[in-house]
């Protein structure tokens, strides 16, 4: 077995630069394959903290399109608590408006919340507090933003106690900053920062107050673990309906699912992708096959030789699948090294956490080791057959 290495080495390297362009070719392919895995999991991971760091991560109770009238209040809210099934329920009002701050205007939406939200909404302060029962029920002016408008407009993180200006209620109202939270994984907001909104958390009641209100756009739910989601949607429904004697006023927005429906897009693409990789990856290893039969044909002499002297087909066979597995072998290494580099690169330059995705690793390299060694096997077969006086008869 070692002398079948040794002598797979010694033969490469007489054509380095032939050998070196098909290792090459195997590395680009697996370089590729684990580029694109480690990349989509990256994005996966990163897109899934994004969406929970927005809340999306349950359920979403709302009044349906149908029903103009009906409403959602604190009422509703105790009868959603009652289910036995629900973990913790917050009020949510929502809207567009503006922010002003040292004379830069930015969008923001304004997300009224409760002070209880960070149990549903994956909210994490960095500086300062999160809003407190005193809070909401002062109706205080206070608010919490994320790092990234903190930097935007500060060029530095911690900006608690300083004054932003929003437009509630059609008026401009002066709020105190209490506290910075965590923006999240920074995905969006490296990719399409420009065009995502500045997102800002006061007090439900001082949105209420402010718009002369008293009910909610919204109440966002968590559930217990392994719960039927769309189960305990229809549930909370029912009983609201029961309550208000309705049939269709309320809708569930199954944020999860929908979480879910993206992540599976994701998972298509990077099937997709990974196949071309592939394709590249049999593309190379048809390389090797060609290199095995310039192979052959330049060393018919030498193995008329070997055969004269006493070796067998079997000896020959394995000598020349001993090199295509040596080149497969080579451009998995490379392959792998250059393709963890680049997913490194990639994971830096967006800030996302790199996920080495092994599974896909050893697939890729059992793939080019099998490609390489299957086209290999017609050029070594026609070395092993070739008869002694004949081979040695060929210039």
């Amino acid at each position: 077995m070692i002398d079948y290495w040794k002598c797979a080495f010694q033969n490469l390297g007489r054509k380095h630069m032939r050998t070196a362009l098909t290792v090459l070719g195997i590395a680009i392919g697996v370089a590729s394959v684990v580029t694109v895995a480690n990349i989509s999991q990256c994005g996966t991971n990163a897109v899934t903290g994004e969406m929970d760091g927005l809340g999306l991560n349950g359920l979403f109770i709302t009044k349906s399109d149908q029903s103009q009238n009906a409403t959602l209040n604190s009422d509703d809210l105790k009868i959603i608590r009652r289910v036995s099934q629900v973990e913790s329920t917050t009020p949510v009002m929502t809207a567009n408006t503006q922010v002003t701050v040292r004379n830069i205007q930015t969008k923001a939406i304004l997300w009224g919340i409760d002070c209880n939200a960070d149990n549903i909404i994956s909210i994490q302060s960095v500086y300062g507090r999160l809003l407190n029962k005193r809070d909401i029920s002062t109706e205080a002016n206070v608010c919490l933003v994320d790092e990234a408008f903190s930097k935007k407009i500060y060029s530095r993180d911690n900006i608690v106690g300083k004054k932003i200006s929003l437009v509630c209620g059609g008026i401009m109202q002066e709020f105190t900053v209490v506290g910075v939270i965590k923006t999240g994984t920074g995905l969006l907001q490296n990719v399409i920062g420009n065009y995502i909104p500045t997102f800002v958390y006061v007090p439900y009641t001082t949105v209420q107050a402010m718009n002369k209100r008293n009910d909610f756009d919204e109440i966002a739910v968590k559930l217990r673990s392994n719960t039927e989601s769309d189960n305990i949607g229809n549930l909370i429904l029912s009983r609201l309906n029961l309550a208000k004697g309705t049939s269709d006023a309320f809708v569930s927005n199954n944020l999860a699912k929908q979480k879910e429906g993206l992540l599976y897009i994701l998972d298509i693409v990077t099937l997709i992708l990974s196949a071309v990789g592939a394709v590249s990856l049999l593309v190379a290893s048809l390389s090797i096959m060609t290199m095995m039969l310039v192979s052959v044909n330049e060393r018919t002499r030498e193995i008329g030789i070997k055969k004269a002297l006493g070796a067998t087909r079997s000896a020959i066979l394995m000598e020349f699948l001993f090199e295509a597995v040596l080149i497969s072998l080579i451009g998995c290494v490379i392959g792998i090294a250059v393709g963890t580099a680049i997913s490194w690169a990639v994971s830096e330059y967006f800030h996302t956490v790199l996920t080495i995705r092994s599974d896909i690793m050893l697939i890729s390299i059992t793939f080019a080791l099998l490609t390489g060694t299957v086209f290999s096997v017609y050029p070594a077969y026609l070395a092993s057959r070739m008869k002694p006086v004949d081979a040695l008869r060929q210039e």
